[in-house]
């Protein structure tokens, strides 16, 4: 069994390659396009905001509802073919979104697509082997994973803005499409694996198998709706926000260029975000941890309203989202892991991203439609300062983690928990 000082040496590249995989895949990727392109198709096709909006709602509905079969996928044939398959067929069918036609069936249709082969190539199995290689240092290794978003924060808006620029909305798909294709997908064949059974911390395993509850147990536990209540809310007030920051940033005056510059602000913030919760997660309760983090956008979202100028204001609110950004994300991964262990982690962490997909999804259409009917998005901002509170509070209701591993030995160290 690996020792908590070994954990980095075994799994650092499971680390690595997972990283580049989150950071590529079907979850940043469209967050990090879209709000770039969503002027420039609105002036080709002549669609509201909200209609193309709804094609990434559409994606972001298919893609949740279909996380647990992905990790049930994962759990049954193990998380690299998975990952693999799937970051692939996310390259090529978000490459085809750039050959919609004058259509908004089709390009719904195209959105479902990347929705339905794309979800395999986020944090649903990703984290599940990350999760694997490390116990003690779990809350730290799953912020480095989750800086992948972070990374494509940083890299994806510039290269979007640069692509849109030379050959259009739709030269820019394929263009971004090689990110996951020639990086994440060789990478991953290379180095993404889960431990064998001696190479996995002790604290996750019984009698050489895997500790933790049924996905049956899991919904029937009163943790497990408070927290999927509690993503839902933070994922519904920051998704959106996330999507239409550039527009939000333009109706300040700014440039689309700055916009882009902030855009890299937000991933930044996750980054620091991301390894600072995830230190503090290994040594405080994580809900505790979290409060003060969510509930800092609630200010975010009160100083982008209006259309004031102020730049000093417009970056501080970016940061603050995204550092909440970078603890959300965290939270789902570590507290599926410790509230319900390893044993059905893909099934029950894909049940647990179904409401962060799904609000995340919803999110950027109700606010382009609060911006196509009152001219601004002052309205869903409001709204979203409730909702930052509402998810932060729920959290504190959770209680300890159980050790699932002791309850194992306790009652049956040779019979595992299994679905």
């Amino acid at each position: 069994m690996v020792s908590s000082k070994s954990e980095f040496s075994h799994g650092w590249k499971i680390l690595l390659a997972g990283l580049i995989g989150v950071a590529f895949g079907a979850s940043p990727i469209p967050f990090n396009t879209l709000g770039f392109a969503i002027g420039p198709i609105h002036d080709e096709m002549g669609w509201s905001f909200a209609e193309i909006s709804l094609g990434f709602t559409i994606f972001g509905i298919v893609a949740s509802l279909l996380a647990p079969v992905y990790g049930w996928l994962a759990d049954r044939y193990g998380v690299r073919i998975v990952a693999i398959l799937s970051t692939a067929a996310f390259a090529i069918t978000f490459a085809m979104v750039g050959l919609t036609p004058a259509s908004i069936l089709i390009f719904y249709l195209a959105w479902f697509v990347v929705g339905l082969v794309g979800i395999g190539s986020t944090s649903v199995t990703w984290s599940r082997a990350v999760n694997m290689w490390f116990f003690h240092n779990r809350g730290l290794a799953l912020g480095i994973l989750l800086l992948g978003t972070s990374l494509s924060a940083l890299i994806v808006p510039h290269i979007a803005v640069w692509s849109i620029a030379e050959f259009g909305w739709r030269g820019m798909y394929p263009v971004v499409a090689l990110l996951p294709l020639l990086i994440a997908v060789p990478l991953a064949i290379l180095w993404f694996r889960e431990p064998r059974p001696e190479e996995a911390p002790e604290a996750i395993m019984s009698g050489g198998a895997l500790t933790g509850m049924t996905l049956g147990q899991s919904l029937r536990d009163r943790r497990f709706w408070t927290l999927w209540v509690s993503i839902a809310c933070i994922a519904l007030a920051y998704g959106g926000a996330h999507v239409h920051m550039p527009e939000i940033i333009k109706q300040h005056g700014m440039s689309t260029e700055l916009a882009a510059g902030i855009m890299g602000t937000i991933g930044i913030s996750i980054f620091v975000g991301r390894l600072f919760t995830g230190w503090l997660f290994d040594r405080l309760w994580a809900p505790m941890v979290c409060l003060p983090i969510l509930l800092i956008p609630a200010i975010a979202c009160y100083w982008l309203q209006g259309t004031a100028t102020d730049e000093v204001k417009i970056y501080l609110s970016a940061i603050m989202l995204g550092f909440a950004a970078g603890a959300e994300s965290d939270l789902i991964a570590y507290l599926a892991s410790r509230y319900f262990g390893m044993a059905n982690y893909g099934k029950i962490y894909g049940m647990l991203y179904m409401p962060f997909g799904i609000a995340a999804g919803i999110s950027p259409v109700l606010y382009g439609r609060v911006r196509d009917v009152t001219g601004n998005y002052d309205g869903m901002l409001q709204a979203s300062m409730i909702l930052f509170v509402v998810g932060a509070l729920l959290l504190l209701t959770l209680g300890r983690y159980p050790d699932f591993a002791k309850q194992a030995a306790k009652n049956n160290p040779s019979k595992p928990l299994t679905a």
